[in-house]
Formats: C-alpha cells, structure tokens, sequence
C-alpha cells in the first residue's frame, strides 16, 4: 500500500486542515494519509479526522520512540526546544517504519497541487525523490566552512544532492538498527560538525541519505528547464488557474508556505487581515468544507513582511529581557 504521510500537531492544525483538503481535491478521498504526531498536542487534529476515514494518525509507540532515540544520539543539539523550533520534527523518520510500502511526505505547510504519479513511478527507479531547489543553497545543510564537508562528500555531490525535507518520496524498510546505529557512530567520530548547526532534523536527514547511498532523484535539478516549476511560497511569479498554481505555464506539483508562521496563519483564519503570498489560495483550501467559515476582508490587508519583522523584534526584544 502507498500512501502521503505530514508531521503535526494543533499549533498547525489549519495548515493540516488545508493540505488535507488539497489532497482531497486532487488525489480523492480514498489514498491513505498518515500523520505522524510531533508531539502529545493532538486533540484538536483528531477531532478533525474523525470525519476523514483515509487519514490516521500513526500510533506505534515503539517505532516513535525508537526515532526519538536515534535523535538523541545521533544529534542530541537539535532536540533543545529554546534553540529548534522544530525539536519533534524528526518523528517524520517514523516513515521509513511503515506503514507504507512507498511514501510521499507532505510538511503541514504545504498544498498540494497536481498529481504525485510521477513521484511514485520515480520511486520505482529511486530510494529517494524530491523535488525543490535546496542544491542551490548548500548552507542550509550543511557547514560549508568546514574542511571536513568535501571530505564526506564529494563536491558534485553537495552540488547537486541536497534537498529540502518539506517534501519527499521514499520506501519502507530504509535506515534499520544497524544502519542508524552505524550513523550515529559516524556523526560521533567526527561528521556531527558538518552538518548545519541552524536547523532541525533537515541537515539529518540530508546526511542520512547521502552517506548511506540511497539513489535520490531530484525533479528540480533533472527535468528540462521548461518543463520543472518552484515550489516556494517566495516565488511571487506563480499564475493561479482554478484554485490551482501554474509557473510559465507547468502546474505546481506542491506550494510550500515555507516561511509562514503557524501563529501568523492562525491569526489570520480567526479574522486578522494580515497579508501573505498566496493567502487567498490557502484559505480556499483552508475552508473547503466550510467556506461560510472563511473570514472575509474588505479593506487592504497588514503587510506580511512588516508584522513579520515587528514579530521578531519583539522576540528578540523578550530574549534581552530574559538574557539579561
């Protein structure tokens, strides 16, 4: 069985509501989907699927803890909730446990956009398949200063391999004990420094497939120029079409409101006329099922980027006051 699995929990719970409904609308109600818990904050998001009988939330207690395990060895740093925002981010490994035989992950901020047939046909070729532009920004990886980077790695390879984990195919099977136990020896000996010390389970997860030679297979670096689209919520060039987005006229296979926050987005479905890329498209997903619901603004909207920036001058603002 092949399936779509998210990691979640209720601090994202309209961004979940909304992938679900896009996968609905493109896939139909019958593909499984899979959430995999971040943390015990859940009741909200299991109040929402009672009423989806394809979406369940995985329970096996031993394949969580077992991931939360390997994180704590492997790199326990990224498990401190004042430094990663996303310290339970990593249980999305728990798919490589089951319950799909071929899987493709979907982060709670994302829409999906077109059908995943491709993805799946690639896996038949492939242990690995993404399709975003992160080779292109190999710092959000990996320690680029580091002499041991190109040491683990061949240079090409950093060039061309690194991917972003909001969206991804894999299998079942991949990364048993000996193989995680094997890594966490690796990262321990030496290969913990180069992985990028800003982010979560995403410089990992990167290491995990590049250093056991799983074949990977990115969209974005293999398809013909006019052929491949973006994904980024930042790519202000996308054209919508039936609640669908098109860039130089390709359909999207996903959007990812990488960038938005989950407080941002809740303050916005509660009623705040706070602007972001594509808010019209979310919020369409968002209340599929309820569109008298969805909140209605008629006058110009807060700048995204302003009450971004007031937000993070504020928390900068409590961090000083608490560091000192």
């Amino acid at each position: 069985m092949n399936g779509i699995c998210t990691l979640a929990n209720d601090t994202v719970y309209d961004q979940v509501v909304a992938l679900l409904n896009s996968i609905e609308v493109i896939l139909g109600s019958s593909i499984p989907v899979c959430i995999y818990p971040f943390d015990d904050q859940i009741e909200q998001i299991k109040g929402e699927i009672v009423n989806r009988p394809n979406v369940f939330i995985y329970d096996d207690i031993a394949s969580i803890q077992r991931w939360d395990n390997f994180m704590a060895s492997a790199a326990p740093e990224r498990l401190n909730r004042n430094k990663f925002r996303l310290y339970g981010a990593h249980r999305r490994f728990c798919a490589f446990d089951g319950p799909f035989a071929k899987f493709i992950y979907m982060d709670a901020d994302t829409l999906l956009m077109n059908s995943l047939d491709a993805v799946f046909r690639q896996l038949d070729k492939s242990d690995f398949v993404v399709y975003d532009f992160q080779f292109r920004d190999p710092t959000k990886v990996y320690n680029i200063k580091s002499p041991k980077l190109v040491k683990v790695f061949e240079q090409e390879r950093i060039e061309s391999e690194i991917f972003c984990s909001g969206f991804y195919g894999s299998k079942q099977g991949f990364f048993e004990q000996n193989t995680r136990a094997w890594l966490v020896s690796q990262l321990q000996s030496g290969d913990g420094e180069i992985l990028y010390e800003g982010a979560g389970e995403q410089p990992l997860l990167n290491y995990m497939v590049m250093k056991t030679g799983m074949s990977s297979y990115n969209f974005a670096y293999s398809l013909p120029e006019d052929a491949k689209t973006g994904c980024c919520v930042s790519s202000q060039h996308f054209e919508e079409q039936d609640k669908i987005l098109y860039d130089q006229g390709n359909r999207l296979t996903y959007i990812h409101y990488i960038g938005v926050p989950p407080d941002l987005i809740r303050r916005v479905c509660a009623g705040e006329n706070i602007d972001f890329p594509y808010r019209d498209l979310f919020l369409h997903y968002r209340y599929l099922r309820e569109p008298s619901q969805s909140p209605v603004f008629r006058e110009a909207p807060k700048s995204y980027t302003e009450v971004s920036r007031s937000n993070l001058l504020t928390r900068v603002w409590r961090r000083l006051r608490i560091n000192t």
